[in-house]
């Protein structure tokens, strides 16, 4: 069956939208849509699932905790593949929009935790 789902836009800045989930899909089909608020930083690490986003819109970075900083831009993909720690951004003028996939999928009931000072894990 086909699924779609229109990427609105979001007002204001240095809002981080970690998973944007329409109901047409279910975390179980092993991906979700995610917007990243423009200007926005979110320290993430997934303990329980490996990770690939791959980017259709905007533009961000992702750095890990050696300070190595990766652009993001559209038509990139990055792969998370040691349950690493990481810092995530949106550029400061525009959202950034990832398409995420994870190994096992999402069972729907992670949520991040932004005000956790260690980052947001699950």
């Amino acid at each position: 069956m086909l699924k779609s789902w229109n990427i609105g836009h979001r007002s204001g800045s240095g809002a981080f939208w970690p998973a944007l989930r329409n109901h047409s899909f279910q975390p179980s089909d092993g991906f979700v849509v995610q917007q990243i608020g423009a200007g926005s930083e979110a320290l993430l690490q997934y303990r329980n699932h490996l990770e690939a986003c791959y980017c259709i819109r905007g533009e961000g970075e992702v750095e890990d905790m050696d300070g190595n900083v990766f652009p993001i831009r559209a038509g990139d993909i990055y792969v998370l593949d040691k349950h690493d720690r990481h810092y995530l951004r949106g550029r400061k003028d525009q959202d950034l929009i990832l398409v995420s996939i994870f190994n096992p999928p999402l069972t729907g009931t992670e949520r991040h935790d932004l005000n956790n000072k260690s980052g947001s894990q699950y």
